[in-house]
């Protein structure tokens, strides 16, 4: 019975993260109304503040939980490759995935990394974050474990990266500046790899 109540929570809680992510593509954040999200999602405007303090409140998780699905998704993918790839090889074809998944949904690129801060980012590492929501950070420190990679700080490297990609991508996809992404994708590679290198060695 406590499962079936744990799992209507989180259906509902999902239900109100679709509907959001929709209106806010669609009709931008600042005209979307916390009614419309509700009536959306088919939920009483009451279920909404057992989740989400305010619309703010919900767009920063909402942000969270994408950055998290996405990294789950960029894993799944990796996972599925049918060779062992390195460390750095595993970072450059994560990196790839979001590239082609933000050349395909420019409208999602253009979300989150208007809005990503690395407030929220730090949030989504948190371990407090549901399992359900962001595993990748799990991920992410299990990898370099098992491939013996040693990386005093392992979140600063994440940070760096990501906001690399981040910025890269926005200039680049959205505007074509000051190449297209095809153009500048392996100097991003390169300077992806020198970020590794200065974080991380090899055990010995």
């Amino acid at each position: 019975m406590k499962k079936k109540v744990e799992e209507n929570k989180i259906q509902k809680k999902n239900a109100l993260f679709r509907s959001s992510f929709d209106l806010f593509l669609n009709h931008g954040f600042s005209k979307t109304t916390i009614a419309d999200i509700v009536k959306r999602a088919g939920l009483a405007k009451g279920t909404f503040y057992l989740y989400f303090k305010d619309k703010y409140d919900l767009r920063d998780k909402l942000i969270a939980h994408i950055t998290g699905e996405l990294f789950e998704e960029a894993h799944q993918h990796l996972h599925r490759e049918p060779d062992h790839p390195d460390f750095e090889t595993s970072v450059l074809t994560i990196c790839d995935f979001f590239i082609d998944r933000f050349e395909d949904d420019p409208r999602l690129l253009r979300f989150i990394a208007k809005n990503l801060s690395w407030g929220i980012f730090r949030n989504a590492l948190s371990k407090d974050v549901p399992d359900e929501d962001i595993p990748f950070y799990r991920h992410y420190m299990e990898q370099m474990e098992l491939l013996h990679i040693r990386c005093l700080q392992p979140e600063l490297m994440l940070f760096t990266i990501i906001e690399l990609i981040s910025s890269a991508c926005y200039s680049c996809i959205l505007y074509r500046q000051p190449v297209s992404m095809e153009e500048y994708k392996p100097y991003l590679h390169q300077s992806i790899l020198a970020i590794l290198h200065v974080y991380t060695e090899a055990e010995k």
